[in-house]
């Protein structure tokens, strides 16, 4: 007889949701905490779920025209006082290096936040004349901005990301690019391979990226109805250029300032991923991101273990990202257990009656449920299972969204939606700057303008803006 695997011991997410995520990060070895505050130590399983999301992310980056570059993680403070509402809107989070090699430095060096003042520095030095433009550079690096309230993946002192930076010859140029990097790379990726249901729109000034004159961001509802910025793509303007004097020649010979976008993703987005598809049995890993997509488990017995790894070969040629677990002197409830919690797609379980029968188990981790098949069938079966599985991921998301989502007509009516665990819709003319300031006193937030068809407004005042009015990670 199969054994069964067993719930996980996981507090449920209805009795109290934090403590659900954070033990899921802890049981499904995702992460531990560092042994500075607010630091993490991204476990294995963990990380392969950052490289999928790399692999995914800059293969659309790339086809964005962007090249990827390497700035440094040390900035000379007097480059972030350069730009005042940027160094206004960083001070608060930055780490500050006064000492080196045992002596007290000339000029102290700030810890990287962000490279927008180091690479415009270099920007400057690059760009001649409009045949440099567009330049367009990404980075893949780490980040540091010192946190009062850590969360794993969520909110950390030191963070993974990738970082867009463009230099333009027109204000028309960087908006559209802006916009694609947006919608093309980041909704693409977001909706497509996370699956989730996230809602493209316009910050207000309030939200704004400090030295922007437009931040577009991607909001996904979590699991108990709270918002996360996912990421977002900023409109610098002129303003980085002005501080760091970045000009190019027209072709008619005139010296003008080029217009910039930067944009960034993080290790933020496994933390969305948990929240978003995550249940009390554990982790729910879409199928297009999963680096294993189909574990192949022997229950027990030496012909099991060679027939689970023939198996596994054959799937792999196939195409499918396998692991073979053949580790029969493990119990296989626990194995079933921990690989529930890690949020494999996919489970094939092969004993000795399945042997005997030609079959194999086929257990579904998205939907729930398992039924025998013929093994011989999976190798055509499984690809299907996998995009089923995540087409429902993505149809939960937007379900939960659409459900927890109340058109309200007040400030009072938005921040009570918000308190209940969902989202507010108000006419952004109705709630205006003044109401926005009310709800941040109840830790309610704008998290973007949208229009009343759900596209992006071009502007915070264009006709029939509404605001999306949420709590937030």
């Amino acid at each position: 007889m199969r054994a069964m695997a067993k719930t996980p011991v996981l507090t449920p997410q209805a009795e109290d949701f934090p403590r659900w995520y954070q033990d899921l990060i802890n049981k499904a070895e995702l992460a531990d905490n560092g042994p500075v505050r607010g630091t993490m130590v991204i476990r294995p399983y963990g990380y392969g779920l950052w490289e999928r999301m790399q692999h995914e992310m800059d293969a659309r980056i790339k086809n964005a025209g962007a090249q990827n570059a390497y700035f440094p993680l040390f900035i000379p403070q007097s480059y972030l006082t350069r730009e005042a509402e940027h160094v206004e809107g960083f001070a608060p989070e930055l780490a500050v290096v006064t000492h080196g090699g045992g002596k007290e430095l000339e000029e102290p060096v700030v810890v990287r936040p962000t490279s927008e003042t180091i690479i415009n520095d270099y920007f400057s030095k690059w760009v001649q004349s409009y045949r440099d433009l567009p330049l367009l550079i990404n980075q893949w690096a780490n980040v540091v901005r010192w946190e009062m309230r850590p969360r794993v993946f969520l909110r950390t002192t030191e963070f993974l990301w990738q970082e867009g930076h463009t230099a333009h010859a027109t204000y028309e140029d960087a908006r559209d690019y802006a916009a694609y990097i947006h919608r093309e790379v980041y909704a693409d990726f977001m909706v497509n391979v996370l699956g989730i249901d996230v809602v493209l729109g316009r910050k207000t000034p309030r939200e704004r990226f400090a030295g922007a004159i437009n931040t577009l961001t991607l909001e996904g509802m979590m699991g108990d109805g709270k918002a996360l910025q996912m990421g977002t793509s900023h409109e610098l303007g002129t303003n980085f250029a002005k501080a760091f004097q970045t000009r190019y020649l027209t072709a008619d010979g005139r010296q003008e300032l080029v217009w910039q976008t930067s944009w960034g993703t993080s290790t933020r987005m496994v933390g969305g991923l948990i929240m978003s598809h995550g249940d009390d049995n554990g982790l729910r890993v879409p199928p297009r991101l999963a680096a294993v997509q189909v574990v192949v488990m022997a229950i027990k017995g030496e012909e099991s273990v060679a027939r689970v790894r023939e198996l596994g070969g054959t799937l792999r040629a196939a195409g499918l990202r396998v692991h073979v677990d053949d580790r029969v002197d493990t119990p296989f409830g626990r194995r079933a257990v921990d690989w529930e919690l890690k949020g494999v797609p996919v489970r094939i379980e092969i004993g000795p009656r399945d042997l005997e029968a030609g079959t194999a188990m086929l257990v579904r981790r998205i939907p729930g449920g398992k039924e025998a098949v013929p093994a011989d069938a999976l190798t055509a079966l499984l690809p299907k299972v996998l995009e089923d599985d995540q087409a429902l991921l993505l149809e939960q998301s937007r379900r939960r969204r659409e459900s927890r989502t109340t058109d309200v007509s007040t400030v009072e009516e938005a921040a009570a939606a918000a308190a209940a665990g969902g989202w507010a819709r108000i006419p952004w003319a109705v709630l205006g700057e003044e109401g926005e300031a009310k709800l941040a006193e109840q830790a309610v937030s704008v998290r973007c303008l949208v229009a009343e068809d759900g596209s992006v407004p071009e502007a915070d005042d264009a006709p029939g803006t509404v605001a999306l009015v949420a709590r937030a990670y």
